[in-house]
């Protein structure tokens, strides 16, 4: 349909507008009412950036994700995907550079900063972006890094929209061609996708669902965010008694059943969700907010049994994101709401869990977790 379209312009000038929206969260600004024990500070942003710094550049090891046509198509990861062939895999290049913008945002001035910059000015150009384009429009590349991918991609161009910088502007104007081949991509899939893919990694279609509704609000592209929206409807509106007692299983890095939830706390209105939560996780406790015996029994924190794994090591990521999907269920509940206590002392229990895992002594784990460390504790997913 409109894909020939979008891909034959690729070559031509594109000029991006940034917008303004509301800044990151500020280190030591919070709300003691709804905001976890554990804060964020720079000495915590340094050692994340640290993380991206030392693989957005390094091309190997790497595990492409790439379809051969002819003998034309054989080349290195810098010459197929120029801007984002770091950090083992493109998706993981992709919010590493996120999480470099994202603390950019936050800590303009930490030590980080300058290295930073020149890391983004040196993937983020013009020339590569439109060869990143180009690529994901190739010939039988229709499934590439889809939704999970592509949906951090719309992150990271959201992100530099909202910063009010020169340079985010110019990198913003430089991501358009990519980013529109990707909303359209987006577009075409879901009023195809039958079923939602309820996996606990990368294919899962309710993180991707959830990446991509705040994408379109941030840069408010309605038709986009009423495609997602109904889509969730669609999808989940009827669920109940979600098996939380079958999680995790032993790849995961996102919990089914709470991603289904943080989708749909963005979706429905409070009451709605109110309702809707009870009937599709009933084994929430319910306690008095001042009540301080709320237990974490009823979700424990996972331990991966071997952090050079890469597969074994998605479970250190499962407690990072299900630290801010609790945070993200609990925020969209009314005050006096029974299970916020237990969802509360939960998100906490993981967030310690996840934060303390993150240590960059495997590159198994080194590549991605500071990303998801990033999105939690400087809280992008939860709406003010």
């Amino acid at each position: 349909m409109m894909k020939g379209f979008i891909c034959a312009l690729l070559m031509a000038p594109i000029i991006g507008v940034a917008t303004e929206d509301a800044a990151p969260p500020k280190s030591g600004v919070v709300d003691r009412s709804r905001a976890p024990v554990s804060e964020f500070d720079i000495h915590s942003a340094e050692r994340f950036a640290k993380l991206a710094l030392a693989c957005v550049g390094k091309e190997y090891p790497n595990k492409i994700s790439h379809v051969l046509n002819s003998d034309t198509d054989v080349a290195p990861p810098r010459k197929l995907t120029p801007a984002f062939y770091g950090c083992y895999d493109w998706h993981s290049s992709v919010h590493g550079h996120w999480l470099l913008v994202r603390l950019l945002r936050t800590f303009p001035n930490a030590s980080f900063a300058a290295p930073a910059h020149d890391a983004l000015r040196k993937s983020l150009t013009a020339e590569n972006l439109k060869q990143e384009a180009a690529y994901i429009c190739g010939e039988g590349r229709a499934s590439f890094e889809r939704p999970y991918g592509l949906a951090w991609l719309l992150q990271l161009c959201a992100e530099l929209r909202e910063w009010d910088d020169d340079q985010a502007r110019e990198m913003a104007a430089n991501l358009r061609p990519l980013e529109d081949a990707a909303v359209e991509r987006l577009k075409n899939w879901l009023p195809k996708l039958s079923h939602p893919v309820r996996v606990g990694e990368h294919d899962q279609t309710a993180f991707g669902l959830g990446l991509i509704l705040d994408y379109a609000r941030s840069t408010k592209n309605d038709s986009l965010a009423r495609l997602v929206t109904d889509s969730a409807r669609k999808f989940f509106l009827s669920d109940k008694d979600c098996p939380l007692n079958y999680e995790p299983s032993g790849e995961d890095f996102f919990s089914p059943c709470l991603a289904e939830a943080d989708v749909m706390r963005r979706v429905l209105s409070q009451e709605e969700f109110v309702k809707w939560l009870k009937d599709f996780l009933p084994q929430i406790p319910t306690t008095p907010r001042d009540n301080e015996a709320a237990t974490t029994n009823w979700l424990p924190v996972t331990v991966s049994p071997d952090p050079s794994d890469p597969k074994l090591a998605h479970l250190d990521g499962l407690n990072l994101s299900r630290a801010w999907m609790l945070e993200g269920i609990a925020s969209a509940l009314p005050p006096d709401d029974l299970r916020w206590n237990a969802l509360s002392t939960a998100a906490e229990e993981h967030r310690r869990a996840g934060l303390a895992a993150v240590t960059g002594a495997h590159y198994e784990g080194g590549h991605w977790l500071g990303s998801f460390a990033v999105y939690l504790t400087t809280r992008r997913g939860i709406q003010k």
